[in-house]
């Protein structure tokens, strides 16, 4: 009779090897799904003029047609000072109100995050509309002031 240790290792073991196997063949198949079910709602849009709704049950698949994939910018770091634009600069009296000193070090932080998202090749969209804002009201207190 063997060591019922070594039988639950080695049944484990086997175990362990088909559930990875069978993962992998479960994430292979629902690509192949997806990327089918893409193909053909591009086709009935393209075909018939209108989105094609997903069943009932599904209610977060988000899908954007873009046609072709994007393009990777080959060098980043240089359109980001493209993207950013120059900072205003308050005169100093302006810069004692603590409105505006808090705007300015929000602005400072989302300048930041807008520039790690562009390195990184991340979404940056939301990023840009928060600069944006906080330009806006920076520029309205400013001028209030």
């Amino acid at each position: 009779m063997s060591d019922p240790i070594a039988e639950y290792l080695q049944w484990k073991k086997q175990g362990g090897d088909l559930r990875a196997k069978a993962k992998q063949a479960i994430e292979a198949r629902f690509r192949e799904l997806l990327t089918e079910a893409v193909q053909l709602a591009e086709e009935y849009r393209s075909d018939f003029g209108v989105v094609l709704p997903p069943p009932a049950s599904v209610t977060s698949f988000k899908f954007k047609a873009g046609g072709k994939k994007p393009v990777k910018k080959v060098a980043p770091a240089a359109a980001v000072p493209a993207a950013a634009p120059v900072p205003v600069k308050a005169p100093a009296a302006a810069k004692a109100d603590p409105k505006i000193a808090g705007l300015e070090k929000q602005l400072a932080a989302a300048r930041k995050k807008l520039e790690g998202a562009q390195a990184k090749g991340a979404g940056t969209k939301n990023l840009e509309d928060r600069v944006y804002e906080l330009e806006d009201d920076l520029r309205l207190a400013t001028q209030s002031v």
